[in-house]
């Protein structure tokens, strides 16, 4: 019920995220970034309004809010929505987001800042610099073969969702555990994609044990979770 309260108080957002993209499509792209800030902001307050302060989506409204406003860019442009594109415009957006939100030395204002200072990785704001190279490079090609190889399309996202938590290297997680736990996190899930019967029952019970072996560890891994998401987006466009 939480995150279906929470789903009803962001989704009117998204719009304004597309139509500030467009109006703002021949601006360089950290321009319109910083146009839709506070869309984001007020998203996030509709979404803590909702939940009574928890957080359950703000890593989603993060990363679906650039690609709406990548999809306003290209449409007030007159250009096709396709991954490649929607992917190129998110990264052309945040180009300059890593260098200006993450310094190696200031006091950490986020988990994600401090994160860095300690690691060296980059999470979410990486990932959308990046035009969401995870989702591209290892989520989105397992989706596919999954759905080649006779998967339902849930047994498919699921799959995607492994593929991302065998890879990511999920802020979520190291904020919760450290980096023993990101590579636990990663090495569980690689073991599982190796199975060669890894599909229907057999998946959903391979998940429910990973899940309870999280929980009793106290990891969530929100990161992939909202990549996810990005990739469940995009794959209703064309791939190039």
């Amino acid at each position: 019920m939480l995150f279906m309260a929470s789903i009803a108080a962001i989704s009117p957002w998204f719009s304004l995220f597309f139509e500030t993209g467009k109006q703002t499509a021949t601006l360089p792209g950290p321009q319109t970034l910083r146009a839709i800030r506070p869309i984001g902001l007020a998203c996030e307050h509709a979404m803590f309004t909702a939940t009574h302060g928890v957080n359950t989506h703000k890593g989603g409204i993060f990363s679906l809010g650039l690609l709406c406003a990548a999809a306003g860019r290209l449409t007030g442009r007159d250009e096709t929505l396709t991954q490649r594109n929607l992917c190129r415009e998110t990264s052309r957006m945040c180009i300059n987001l890593v260098e200006d939100e993450l310094h190696p030395t200031r006091m950490p204002k986020t988990k994600g800042e401090s994160i860095f200072q300690t690691t060296g990785l980059t999470g979410a704001r990486g990932e959308a610099a990046s035009g969401f190279i995870t989702v591209r490079r290892y989520g989105l090609p397992r989706l596919e073969k999954s759905l080649r190889a006779g998967a339902s399309e849930q047994d498919a996202l699921l799959m995607m969702l492994l593929a991302l938590m065998a890879t990511n290297p999920d802020t979520n997680i190291i904020s919760r555990g450290g980096v023993n736990s990101l590579h636990y996190v990663q090495r569980y899930a690689r073991r599982l994609l190796k199975m060669k019967s890894l599909s229907g029952e057999t998946l959903h019970k391979a998940l429910v044990n990973m899940d309870n072996a999280l929980i009793a560890r106290n990891l969530s891994p929100g990161g992939s979770a909202d990549l996810l998401a990005v990739g469940w987006l995009l794959s209703h466009f064309q791939s190039d």
